[in-house]
C-alpha cells in the first residue's frame, strides 16, 4: 500500500497520504499558520491537495465553512478520506471541479477569505509523474487565473492568502493590483543558509496602500534540518 496515515501533531489531526501521488510539504503548515479566519467566516481554498491546510485550519481558526476546489481526481479522493477521518464533513466542503468554474456553485463577491498553495513553477518538458506535476506547474492553473479567481470570489474587504515563489513577486503584486487586490503583509522564507526561497503574503480587495512586511522565516538549519519554529511560529493579525 502507497498510502500512509500520518498524525499532524495538532489537535489529534491525521492525515492521508500517498506516496506514490503527491505528498505535502513545508509551504502547506507556513500557510496554515499564517491565514487567519474569524468566526462566522466563509473561505475557500483553491487546489486543496490532500486537504491538509484546511484541516490544519481548523484546529487553528473559528469559521463557517471552508469549500475545498481540487481538480485532480486521485487527490480528491484522498481529500475525502481526510475530510472523513477527522470528522469535519460539517466544516469542510469538497468541491471536484476546476476553480475557474466557481460561478456553479456560489456567487461572485460572496466569499470572505480566500486562500492557496498553487502550482507556481512555469510548464516544464519534465515527464514527472502526472499528479506532482499539475501540483507544482502551471499546466491547469496560471498565475493570471488564480488571482482573477480570488479577487472575483471575494467580498469588498475580503483577505487573499497565498504562499508563491519569492523570484516571481513581482508578477505577483501586478496581477493583484489590476484585480483590485492590495499586498498588506508578506514575509520570506530562508533555506538556513541565507537563501530566500519562498513568499508569504496577505492581499486585501479594495485595502488601502501600505504593507506590513514581517521578519523572514528561517525554515532550516544550515545542515537542512527543518526547524520546530516552522510549525509553531505566530503572526501578527
Amino acid at each position: 500500500m502507497s498510502e500512509r496515515v500520518e498524525d499532524l501533531q495538532c489537535g489529534g489531526l491525521k492525515i492521508i497520504q500517498d506516496k506514490d501521488l503527491y505528498t505535502f510539504t513545508s509551504d502547506a503548515v507556513i500557510l496554515a499558520n499564517f491565514v487567519r479566519l474569524k468566526k462566522g467566516e466563509t473561505a475557500v481554498e483553491i487546489g486543496g491537495g490532500s486537504g491538509v491546510v484546511s484541516i490544519l485550519l481548523s484546529a487553528k481558526n473559528s469559521f463557517k465553512k471552508i469549500k475545498i476546489f481540487e481538480i485532480q481526481e486521485k487527490m480528491q479522493k484522498i481529500c475525502e478520506k481526510n475530510i472523513i477521518l477527522n470528522n469535519l464533513s460539517g466544516k469542510l466542503e469538497l468541491i471536484c471541479d476546476d476553480v475557474k468554474n466557481f460561478k456553479k456553485y456560489f456567487d461572485v463577491g460572496s466569499v470572505d477569505v480566500v486562500f492557496s498553495n498553487p502550482p507556481y513553477f512555469p510548464i516544464s518538458k519534465f515527464s514527472a509523474n502526472e499528479v506532482k506535476k499539475i501540483a507544482k506547474e502551471e499546466v491547469c492553473l496560471n498565475l493570471n487565473d488564480l488571482i482573477e479567481c480570488a479577487s472575483s470570489m471575494l467580498k469588498f474587504g475580503g483577505r487573499f492568502y497565498v504562499v508563491y515563489k519569492a523570484e516571481r513577486l513581482a508578477e505577483l503584486i501586478f496581477a493583484s493590483e489590476k484585480r483590485n487586490l492590495k499586498l498588506k503583509k508578506i514575509f520570506f522564507t530562508e533555506n538556513g543558509k541565507g537563501a530566500v526561497n519562498l513568499l508569504v503574503a496577505e492581499f486585501r480587495k479594495g485595502g488601502g496602500d501600505g504593507a506590513n512586511v514581517l521578519s523572514n522565516l528561517v525554515t532550516n538549519k544550515s545542515d537542512g534540518e527543518f526547524l520546530e519554529e516552522l510549525k509553531t511560529r505566530k503572526f501578527l493579525n
